[in-house]
């Protein structure tokens, strides 16, 4: 495995990311993005690992920044807009040094999900997955077709219903993990399956 942090030039200076490359049995590029910047949320929060960690042992290239204004990277919170902006400046660059036929898939969790899905917009990719989206919270567009959401059924920050309506209304894949909250404390092997099934869905 090839583990590299790096800074990669945007719009407003220098994106922090970390990538985790399999080598030459990669088989795509999966971005993965985290929740609220103002809230903790950051390129090592669990969720966020352990989607990493899951397209990973995939043989996905795992790319993870911390979005503007968190860790090293410059600038400040800008409500999803930058961050848009910043990932796709960071999915051009990392596409350049690999083979332009890998597929890209786009994967955030709560706030990190609602830039994913900005970010869908605008890019042809092979997966979207979201992680208790935060539909309630931010003005969710249309997503692609091959796009999955994983809620937990007690979550405290996204309600359950919203979610599923949601996806309902998307006609997406919608997946539920019992017994757990918006940060799926104790559920982590649950979720970590539930990525790999989106993944191979």
């Amino acid at each position: 495995m090839k583990r590299s942090k790096l800074r990669i030039k945007s719009a407003i200076g220098y994106i922090e990311t970390l990538v985790n490359d399999p080598g030459e049995r990669r088989r795509g590029l999966a971005f993965i993005a985290h929740p609220h910047p103002l809230h903790g949320g950051t390129m090592d929060n669990k969720v966020v690992l352990s989607m990493a960690q899951t397209c990973y042992e995939q043989d996905y290239v795992a790319v993870r920044p911390n979005f503007r204004g968190v860790g090293s990277s410059d600038g400040e919170y800008t409500g999803g807009i930058g961050e848009t902006e910043d990932m796709l400046e960071l999915i051009a660059f990392v596409r350049g040094h690999y083979d332009a036929d890998l597929p890209i898939v786009l994967a955030g969790f709560s706030f990190g999900g609602y830039v994913q899905h900005r970010v869908a917009q605008q890019l042809d990719v092979s997966k979207l997955i979201l992680i208790g989206p935060a539909v309630n919270l931010y003005e969710f567009g249309s997503v692609p077709a091959n796009t999955s959401v994983i809620h937990g059924i007690n979550d405290e920050v996204v309600p359950y219903a919203d979610a599923q309506a949601w996806a309902h209304n998307q006609h997406i894949n919608f997946q539920t993990i019992d017994d757990t909250g918006h940060f799926f404390h104790g559920k982590l092997a649950e979720l970590k399956s539930a990525v790999l099934a989106a993944c191979q869905s």
